[in-house]
């Protein structure tokens, strides 16, 4: 009996629905363990179709492909280490999420996820049916429990897998970034080992699909809980793992731990990394957005240029006769030190020009927030003819706090192919400009240093569409607002939990409606990075039309 088994673990980044690009990339790094003495290279969840594929997956022609891809691959690879790879499988017409294990030019053994989550972004009750409690799978003499990402997160699936002979757990995964979501794994995996005494193998997926993003950050435990490796966060890695054999049951060798970069450095990582991977998986190069001298544009800015390069972003200034000095200043300098391409395009004339048609209609009334709003659906109009002229994909700029409460303009300032900050709030916005201005890393393709200048984040925040407007005039200064939001929203609570933290009763209320009567703005905004487990998509699904009102 072997006392060393070596797997090579693939944390790569797929591509949904590209089944022939997954399987090339699966090829390479079973080619990369077979030349280096691999007895297993082991791939995440569903890698061969891409992950989440929400309901593609129960098309059957999709999924029979992805099948017949995985077929196709065990023939590939027949002469040399097993491969497993997740995927879709069909048994007796009914349609599972499995881990399939690959040798001698066949499919060996299938593993039926059991659990299916059904929170957050996962909804996979709905697309697959339900495994039954398995047993181990065996690779040469070795035994391994592979429970599919939830099943990694139920003792049950552990415990039987533990009691019917494994010697070791390897857990595929397509985990999701969120805030902090490392330390939530990692406690979740130590309870696994304490459990069923076995070593736990955590391989998890990277890259970006629509709002997700997969951090990677694949780690291994010893029998204790010891951590025994971890790979890097958000990158795509290939490493040959070796366990070996003592009188106590099998241990993985220590291997290097990669750094686990704080809070704020993952955050901005997810925003870079999920525009990265949206613009390349849908085929565009070139990026632009409008700069207005604030902090939210410049902070997309930024993100844009640390994902795609400055050479491929273009910023343009939409200035109105309310656009300050300051803001002219403040963008055209963002811009110089990003060093993107900078347009200037005045939208007076074209204001006056609509302003003049609607006249006759609004005789007698006011203005109002209608021709506030004119301003906003222009530089939309603008901007969108850009994005169509060039084929640049238009970024759109709001914060978690304006998409909230709906301060923004719906087919306006809205307008959009993407947005990488919609799930981080304003008094975070602040803050990861700074964090940008101090740090520099080699997977940004943006300089280094201040790219943007403490005047953009210090000045009151403004839409500049009338007179000396702050943000203020409106809506309650932002530490309080995003503090009540963080109640209502990310922690689902109540008005009475607004007050118990020490907010006005009236304020908070007044904060309640306006997320519940912005709700039909946000089913029809662009997507954006998700960067908590609250955020504005799929994490939280509330209807449109809604009269109910926290009456406490």
């Amino acid at each position: 009996m072997a006392d060393r088994f070596r797997i090579t673990l693939a944390q790569l980044n797929p591509t949904v629905g590209d089944i022939a690009h997954n399987a090339s990339k699966a090829i390479s790094a079973w080619k990369e363990g077979r030349d280096a003495g691999a007895d297993l290279v082991a791939l995440p969840e569903m890698f061969i179709t891409g992950y989440n594929t929400q309901d593609l997956v129960t098309k059957p022609a999709f999924h029979r492909a992805a099948i017949e891809a995985v077929k196709a691959l065990a023939e590939t690879c027949a002469d040399g280490p097993a491969l497993a790879i997740g995927g879709p499988w069909v048994e007796d017409e009914k349609l599972y999420n499995a881990y399939l294990v690959l040798r001698g030019g066949k499919i060996v053994s299938t593993v039926l996820k059991h659990h299916l989550p059904n929170e957050t972004v996962f909804d996979e009750v709905r697309l697959f049916d339900a495994g039954p409690l398995g047993g181990p799978y065996a690779v040469g003499n070795t035994r391994i429990g592979s429970p599919i990402c939830e099943d990694g997160w139920h003792e049950d699936v552990a415990e039987t897998l533990e009691e019917t002979g494994a010697e070791f757990l390897l857990i595929p995964n397509g985990s999701p970034y969120f805030r902090d979501k490392y330390d939530v794994r990692l406690n979740q995996m130590v309870a696994r080992v304490v459990e069923t005494g076995l070593p736990v193998i955590y391989l998890n997926m990277v890259g970006g699909q629509d709002d997700q993003v997969f951090d990677g950050g694949t780690f291994g435990l010893n029998p204790g809980g010891g951590l025994a490796f971890r790979m890097p966060v958000f990158d795509e890695a290939v490493s040959h793992i070796d366990l070996t054999r003592g009188s106590t049951g099998w241990e993985i060798v220590p291997a290097e731990v990669a750094p686990q970069p704080d809070a704020w450095e993952q955050d901005y990582r997810a925003m870079v990394q999920s525009l990265r991977d949206y613009m390349g998986k849908t085929g565009f190069a070139k990026a632009v957005l409008g700069l207005s001298g604030g902090v939210d544009s410049a902070l997309v800015a930024a993100i844009a240029v640390d994902a795609i390069g400055p050479e491929n972003v273009r910023c343009v200034m939409l200035p109105s006769e309310y656009t300050s000095d300051a803001s002219l200043q403040d963008a055209e300098a963002v811009a110089k030190a990003l060093g993107v391409h900078y347009d200037y395009v005045p939208i007076a004339e074209s204001r006056a020009a609509v302003t003049g048609t609607l006249a006759p209609l609004f005789a007698g009334r006011n203005e109002d927030l209608t021709e506030e709003n004119i301003q906003s659906r222009l530089r939309g109009l603008l901007l969108m003819a850009i994005s169509n002229k060039f084929g640049e994909i238009l970024l759109t700029t709001g914060n978690k706090s304006e998409v909230a409460v709906g301060y923004a303009t719906i087919y306006g300032d809205m307008n959009g192919g993407y947005n990488p900050i919609k799930d981080l709030y304003k008094t975070r916005v602040f803050e990861t400009c700074r964090w940008r201005n101090d740090n520099h890393r080699d997977w940004m393709k943006g300089p280094k240093g201040e790219v943007i200048r403490p005047s953009v984040i210090d000045k009151p925040p403004s839409a500049e569409l009338r007179e000396d407007q702050k943000d203020s005039d409106s809506l309650p200064d932002y530490p309080v607002l995003d503090a009540i939001l963080e109640i209502l929203v990310d922690r689902d609570g109540s008005i009475a939990d607004c007050v118990a933290a020490g907010f006005d009763a009236a304020e908070a209320r007044r904060v309640e409606h306006l997320v519940y009567i912005s709700e039909y703005k946000r089913f029809q905004s662009a997507p954006g990075t998700r960067l908590t487990n609250r955020a504005f998509w799929l994490d939280r699904r509330y209807p449109i039309v809604n009269r109910w009102r926290d009456s406490e």
